[in-house]
């Protein structure tokens, strides 16, 4: 059943990065970047990766947006946003508020 809880807002000035009790890891045997925290595995694709690789509490999301523009050409906007927004509300990201 989907959770009714409303999103968190992220806003441009926003800063993420990984909560403490999460890393990402690369399986080598699958092919695929995962979320790992104590209670759970969360697989992400490649723009999911190099999001959260992005994400080091440093770069805001407008430049965490901007960067990746210029990699990839299929990023829409709000999709980092959203994805950022899905981390924080599973508790697998912090955000800094300007």
């Amino acid at each position: 059943m989907p959770s009714t809880r409303p999103m968190p807002s992220i806003d441009d000035a926003a800063r993420p990065r990984l909560a403490p009790h999460v890393r990402m890891r690369f399986d080598d045997a699958r092919g695929q970047h995962a979320l790992l925290s104590p209670e759970t595995v969360w697989v992400v694709n490649d723009t999911g990766a190099a999001i959260v690789e992005l994400c080091d509490g440093r770069r805001t999301v407008a430049e965490i947006e901007s960067e990746l523009h210029s990699r990839y050409d299929q990023v829409a906007d709000g999709d980092v946003r959203r994805f950022l927004a899905d981390l924080v509300a599973k508790h697998r990201m912090e955000v800094d508020h300007g």
